[in-house]
């Protein structure tokens, strides 16, 4: 019986739903919305997409209802599934910073310390990983699953356990950190099963490799220029010592080609730098994807 020539991906709905067909889109995979929402279009005839919860994802992929999917770090150690850990996606709904699930009292409250909630109650979605957390520092709480809206939780309990991007929410509702339970990139993940399988696996690999590039490329641009040789010397002292750029020469042999690629933090200021070095006919590009 021949193998299915199907992959079957889960797709994160909800708050990184748009991020991620963002960065499908800049990999080169095209997400499109179908009439039945849950089942986007994909213009890879070979991969089937389904949008799930990230908080089911890893049951789902684990199970082998899907071959691969992408979640959470915290939602593979909040089920306790089976999966494999393919590869970290550094991107999330607002930044490229990790997520944080941080434990957290009303600024009024007298608990400065995790231990000052022995005995006490603590609100959160992430229960398993909230569990672990207290028992290995063998304090005593009561852990309540909540069901939304944790941050108004925080004055009818003791302490909340919430995630966290950048602590706006947070601030918002008058709420002070006690610590960090845990940090969470997001994750492609494969079923085992899946991975054994050559065809399965090949196509995994590649969406890996894309989409790692797509996020590679949102940090870097770049930059070309003409160059006088004599001045060849004074632009390479200028470019990031850790950069090697190609250098190519032009029909004026008076004259030569510089491109490199460069992180975009400095490119504001390293540009008029290489115009002050004798560099012209500058231009900076943005990049879709960088494949190391």
């Amino acid at each position: 019986m021949a193998l299915e020539r199907i992959l079957k991906l889960g797709l994160p709905a909800g708050s990184l739903q748009k991020a991620t067909v963002e960065l499908f889109d800049r990999a080169g995979l095209h997400v499109g919305e179908s009439k039945r929402s849950y089942w986007p279009t994909i213009d890879d005839e070979e991969i089937q997409a389904v949008y799930l919860r990230a908080q089911e994802m890893g049951r789902y992929v684990g199970d082998g209802v899907l071959d691969a999917g992408i979640t959470g770090l915290d939602w593979i150690r909040e089920n306790g599934v089976d999966v494999l850990e393919v590869c970290e996606l550094p991107y999330s709904k607002q930044t490229s910073n990790p997520t944080k699930w941080v434990l957290a009292v009303p600024n009024e409250s007298a608990v400065t310390r995790p231990e000052d909630l022995e005995g006490g109650i603590v609100a959160t979605e992430l229960v398993g990983v909230t569990k672990r957390y207290f028992e290995e520092r063998n304090i005593h709480v009561k852990v309540e699953f909540s069901w939304g809206a944790t941050e108004v939780k925080a004055r009818l309990v003791n302490a909340i356990v919430e995630l966290t991007e950048t602590g706006t929410s947070l601030r918002a509702n008058n709420l002070r950190v006690i610590d960090t339970v845990i940090v969470s990139t997001t994750r492609l993940i494969a079923n085992k099963e899946a991975w054994r399988d050559s065809f399965k696996r090949e196509k995994i690999e590649n969406i890996s490799i894309l989409l790692k590039a797509a996020i590679e490329a949102r940090s870097k641009v770049g930059l070309k220029m003409n160059v006088r040789r004599a001045d060849l010397d004074a632009i390479l002292k200028v470019l990031p010592a850790e950069k090697s750029p190609t250098v190519s020469g032009l029909a004026d042999s008076a004259y030569v080609a510089i491109e490199v690629i460069v992180d975009d933090s400095v490119e504001r200021s390293l540009v008029p730098a290489l115009k002050r070095a004798g560099a012209s006919g500058i231009i900076t590009y943005p990049l879709n994807k960088v494949i190391h």
